[in-house]
C-alpha cells in the first residue's frame, strides 16, 4: 500500500470512529419548552404609557418589579431595559399581559449600605429596580 492511500484510508477510518464514538453520547441543551416559552415571555407583554391607552377591557392584576445587579465594581452597570425585561416576565408568569411602569430606581453601593440587612445590599455594589402594574387585557373583537 503506498503511503497516499494508506493517509486517505487513515482518515476516512478515524473520520468514522469519531463519528461512531460520539454518537451513543446523549445531547443536553436548555432548549426546550418551557425554556423557549420563558425566554420569549415578557414579548407578549406589551407596555402602555399610561391606563387610559388601553382601549379594551382590562383587569387590574397587581404591582410586579424587576431588577438588574451589578455584582463587582468592575461588572456592567445595572441596566433599566434587563430590569423591565424582568418585571414583564413577572406580569407575564402572573396572567398578565399589558403593563404601565411607574418608576426605576438606581440604588449605588452607598445607598445600598444603608440597607444593610437587605439580601441586595449584600450581593450587589449598584442595583435597578423598575417597578409597573400588571393588567389582563381583553383584545379587541372585529365588529
Amino acid at each position: 500500500m503506498n503511503k497516499r492511500a494508506f493517509l486517505t484510508s487513515s482518515a476516512i477510518l478515524t473520520t468514522v470512529s469519531l463519528f461512531v464514538g460520539c454518537s451513543t453520547k446523549n445531547l443536553s441543551t436548555n432548549l426546550d419548552r418551557i425554556n423557549f416559552s420563558d425566554y420569549f415571555s415578557p414579548a407578549k407583554v406589551t407596555i402602555y404609557q399610561q391606563e387610559k391607552d388601553i382601549e379594551t377591557r382590562h383587569k387590574y392584576i397587581g404591582v410586579v418589579e424587576g431588577q438588574d445587579c451589578q455584582v463587582k465594581p468592575h461588572h456592567a452597570v445595572p441596566d433599566e431595559i434587563n430590569a423591565r425585561t424582568q418585571a414583564r416576565r413577572q406580569a407575564f408568569e402572573q396572567q398578565a399581559n399589558g403593563v404601565i411602569f411607574t418608576g426605576c430606581a438606581l440604588l449605588t453601593a452607598q445607598q445600598l449600605a444603608k440597607l444593610n440587612n437587605s439580601n441586595d445590599a449584600q450581593q450587589c455594589h449598584a442595583i435597578v429596580i423598575c417597578y409597573a402594574r400588571a393588567f389582563a387585557i381583553e383584545p379587541m373583537t372585529d365588529k
